[in-house]
C-alpha cells in the first residue's frame, strides 16, 4: 500500500487526499495559495499532503519559474494519482450517499433506496444522470501521454480495443478496469464481482507469457492501439495465470472449441491476465460512421433532451428485415417507449457480415421508422457469443447507456451448433436467466416473439398467435444466405429492396465471389503439383485473377526469415492466409499449398478468409508411407536420420483436418483427374460456371 493511502486511515483523510488529487487534476496550473483556498486547508497542510502523495507516487514535482524569478513548484497527478482518485470518488460518493440516506430517514421515516456505489447491486434508476467515465482532463491527458511514453507498452488486440473503449466510456460501469483474479473468479464462478455486484462476463486483458514475465504487480503500462497510439494506463495489481477451461465451462457452457469464443479463449488470447484500474487518456480513433457512435452519456444526454422517459433497445448483428421492423415496432407500442436500434459493430461471430455493409443496410430503412419516436446508435462491442451470460451483459450495458427496456431474442446471443452438432444454449435460456436477475439490473426484458409472415392476410403476426389453416411464410437466414450465394430472387415480403441491393453488393453471387482453395496434406503428397494444375484450368476458364500460393515459393519470397518451429509454421500459414484473403476480398481466386500440419492454424486462416468469401480446404490424404516413398528431394531420409528436426509426420505431428471440403487420395491416381476432382467440387458450390 502506497504511504499516503497508508496515512488517510479516516474518512476525512481519504476524502481530502480525493480532493487534493481532484483539484489537481482540475486545475494543474494553480499555484499553492489557490489550491489551499480552494480545499479550504493552510498552506502548511497543503505542503504536508503534497508531499505525502508525492512519496507515494500519486504526484509528480516538477520546477518552474514563479512571477518574481523565484524557483517554484508545479504539481500533478500520475497514472497511479488518478487511479487513486477513481477509487477515493467511489468510496466519497459511497459515505455521502450514507449521510444522504440516514438523513432522508431521519426526516421522512424510510430510507431512499440509493445505494453506495462499492456496495450496490442495483444500478440507479435514474437514466438520464451522467454515469462515471475513467477518463482524465484534457490537461491531464497530454502530461500522461508524456510520462506513458517511457513505460512499458502493450500493443492491443481488436477484441481488448473494443473492451477498453467501452471501460472508458462507461459502458462496462462499475468497472473501474481490467479485472483483478479476485473479481475474476467470482465473475466466472457465479457472475458477480467481489463486492457482489452482478457481471456475467470476464472483462480481462490477456497478454504473452513473454509480455508478463517483463511487468511487476504495482507497475503502470501504457495500453496502446494497433498503430501505436496511447488510448490509456494500466496500473497493475494481479498477474495471474487462469484456468481457461473452467472458464469455458462455466462462462460458455461447454469447453468446445467450436464455440468461436472458447476456441479464441484456447488458441488466440494470451496465456495470462492482467487486472488493475485503467485511467482512459483517449478514447479509439473510429473514420467510419462516427456521427452514429455515441458514448452512454452522450446518448443519455440525447434522451434527456427529447424527454424520452422509456427506451428499448434493440440488439443486433445481422441487417434488418421486414420482421425485424415489425418485431421493433410491437415492441415499443407494447411498452409505450421510444426506440434504439442499437446494433454491435464491433466484433461478432466469424463469418456475419461486415459492419460496414451492416451498417449501410440500417441507414437504408431507418426511415421507415417514425423519427420523432427512433433513433440509431452503434455499440463498439465485441461480442463473446454467450447465450444466457451474453444476454444479461447486454442488459447491463443497455442500462448504462439509459435504456430501460431490452428485447431478448430467441437463442439470444446463440454460437450455432457445438461439436455433437447440438445447440450450445436451449432457446429460451437467455430469456430466462434475464428475467431472474431482471430486478436487480434495473432493466425490463421485452422478449422476442419470432415474427412470420401470413400470406392471407399480408402481414406479419408472432408465429404462437397464428391459428391453424391459413399460409405461413418464412425464409431462413440459411435459405437468404443460399439465395444470395445463389444470385435468387428475394421476396419483397421478406426484406427491403434497399437492404437485399446493399447485400447484393457486398456479396454478389459466388460465381462472381472471390474465393480460396486451400491445400493441405504431407511433404510429397501431390499439393503443389495438383495446386499447378488446377491453377491452369482456372486460368483457362477466365474471368478472375488466379495466384498460386505453393508453400516452396512463399517460404522463399515470403517468409525467407522463417524456420520450422511450431510458432514459425504458424506464422507463415497465417502470411499466407493474410495474402489470400486481400486476393478473396478483391474478387480473385487463391491457390494456397502448405503443408498446414496445425488444425488451429487453418481453422483462423479459414475464418479469416469467410470474411470475405469462400474457403474450400482439400486434404491431400495421401499417406505417409506414400510420400517417403517418392521423396525427391530426400527430406524423409534426412528426417530418419535426425538430421531435419520438427518434420511434419516424422518427428512433428499432422493434425488431420476432420471436415474438409474435399478429400483427395493420389495413390495410383494422375495428377488431371485429382484437378478434374477439385474443379467439380468448386461447380458443385457454385463458385464456378458458365459465367466463370
Amino acid at each position: 500500500m502506497p504511504p499516503a493511502a497508508e496515512k488517510a486511515t479516516t474518512p476525512e483523510e481519504e476524502d481530502l487526499l480525493f480532493r487534493l488529487l481532484r483539484q489537481l487534476d482540475l486545475a494543474p496550473e494553480a499555484s499553492q495559495r489557490a489550491t489551499a483556498a480552494a480545499l479550504g486547508i493552510s498552506l502548511g497542510r497543503l505542503n504536508a499532503q503534497l508531499r505525502a502523495a508525492a512519496e507515494a507516487g500519486l504526484v509528480k514535482v516538477t520546477e518552474r519559474d514563479g512571477p518574481d524569478k523565484r524557483l517554484r513548484f508545479a504539481y500533478s497527478i500520475t497514472s497511479r494519482g488518478a487511479a487513486e482518485q477513481s477509487r477515493l470518488r467511489d468510496q466519497f460518493l459511497g459515505r455521502k450517499f450514507a449521510e444522504y440516506d440516514a438523513l432522508h430517514a431521519e426526516l421522512t421515516g424510510t430510507t431512499s433506496g440509493l445505494n453506495p456505489f462499492q456496495h450496490r447491486t442495483k444500478t440507479m434508476q435514474n437514466q438520464h444522470a451522467p454515469i462515471p467515465e475513467l477518463y482524465v482532463s484534457h490537461e491531464s491527458a497530454q502530461k500522461l501521454k508524456v510520462e506513458a511514453a517511457d513505460l512499458p507498452s502493450w500493443d492491443l488486440t481488436p477484441r481488448q480495443i473494443c473492451d477498453l473503449e467501452l471501460l472508458m466510456n462507461g459502458g462496462f460501469n462499475p468497472l473501474k478496469g481490467f479485472l483483478s483474479e479476485e473479481d475474476y473468479n467470482g465473475v466466472v464462478e457465479n457472475m458477480r464481482l467481489a463486492d457482489g455486484t452482478l457481471w456475467p462476463m470476464p472483462i480481462t486483458l490477456d497478454v504473452s507469457q513473454k509480455f508478463a514475465d517483463s511487468v511487476e504487480p504495482g507497475q503502470d503500462i501504457a495500453l496502446r492501439d494497433q498503430e501505436g497510439v496511447i488510448l490509456a494506463i494500466l496500473s497493475i495489481t494481479d498477474r495471474f495465470t487462469p484456468n481457461k477451461a473452467k472458464e469455458a465451462e462455466k462462462v460458455f457452457g461447454a469447453d468446445d472449441v467450436a464455440h468461436p469464443a472458447v476456441n479464441y479463449l484456447h488458441n488466440v488470447a494470451g496465456p495470462v491476465y492482467l487486472g488493475g484500474p485503467v485511467i482512459g487518456i483517449q478514447q479509439p480513433v473510429h473514420y467510419d460512421f462516427r456521427a452514429r457512435r455515441d458514448t452512454p452519456n452522450e446518448l443519455r444526454a440525447y434522451f434527456r433532451k427529447l424527454g424520452w422517459r422509456k427506451i428499448v433497445a434493440f440488439q443486433t448483428r445481422n441487417p434488418l428485415h421486414r420482421a425485424h421492423q415489425e418485431l421493433t415496432f410491437r415492441a415499443a407500442k407494447e411498452c409505450q417507449a421510444n426506440l434504439l436500434i442499437h446494433p454491435v459493430v464491433g466484433m461478432t461471430k466469424p463469418g456475419d457480415v461486415d459492419h460496414f455493409t451492416r451498417v449501410r443496410c440500417y441507414e437504408a430503412v431507418l426511415d421507415k421508422y417514425p423519427a420523432a419516436t427512433t433513433t440509431m446508435s452503434l455499440l463498439p462491442l465485441a461480442m463473446r457469443m454467450a447465450g444466457p451470460r451474453e444476454a444479461v451483459w447486454h442488459g447491463l450495458i443497455r442500462k448504462n447507456h439509459g435504456v430501460t427496456h431490452f428485447i431478448v431474442g430467441r437463442d439470444h446471443a446463440g454460437p450455432g451448433s457445438n461439436s455433437k452438432g447440438e445447440d450450445f444454449y436451449g432457446p429460451y435460456d437467455a430469456q430466462d436467466l434475464f428475467k431472474e436477475h431482471e430486478e436487480e439490473m434495473g432493466i425490463e426484458m421485452v422478449p422476442f416473439k419470432h415474427m412470420v409472415y401470413v400470406q392471407e392476410r399480408a402481414q406479419y403476426e408472432p408465429a404462437d398467435e397464428i391459428e391453424e389453416g391459413v399460409t405461413v411464410l418464412n425464409i431462413s437466414g440459411t435459405e437468404l444466405r443460399r439465395r444470395l450465394a445463389e444470385g435468387l430472387e428475394i421476396p419483397d415480403w421478406f426484406s427491403f429492396p434497399d437492404v437485399v441491393s446493399e447485400l447484393r453488393r457486398t456479396r454478389p453471387p459466388r460465381a462472381k465471389q472471390g474465393f480460396t482453395v486451400f491445400f493441405t496434406g504431407f511433404s510429397g503428397s501431390g499439393k503443389s503439383t495438383i495446386a499447378n494444375a488446377l491453377m491452369v484450368k482456372l486460368m483457362e476458364m477466365g474471368g478472375r485473377p488466379v495466384t498460386l500460393l505453393d508453400g516452396d515459393i512463399v517460404r522463399k519470397n515470403l517468409s525467407s526469415e522463417l524456420g520450422f518451429s511450431k510458432e514459425h509454421r504458424d506464422l507463415n500459414i497465417r502470411r499466407i492466409g493474410y495474402v489470400a484473403s486481400e486476393i478473396t476480398k478483391n474478387g480473385g481466386i487463391a491457390i494456397c499449398a502448405p503443408i498446414a500440419p496445425y488444425a488451429t492454424t487453418r481453422r483462423a486462416v479459414r475464418e479469416d478468409i469467410e470474411s470475405y468469401g469462400a474457403f474450400v480446404e482439400v486434404h491431400v490424404a495421401t499417406t505417409i508411407e506414400e510420400c517417403e516413398k517418392r521423396d525427391r528431394k530426400g527430406l524423409y531420409k534426412l528426417a530418419r536420420e535426425g538430421k531435419i528436426k520438427e518434420f511434419t509426420g516424422i518427428s512433428d505431428p499432422y493434425d488431420v483436418p476432420e471436415n474438409p471440403e474435399l478429400r483427395l487420395d493420389t495413390d495410383g491416381v494422375d495428377v488431371d483427374y485429382c484437378a478434374q476432382q477439385v474443379l467439380l467440387k468448386l461447380e458443385s458450390m457454385g463458385l464456378i460456371g458458365a459465367e466463370s
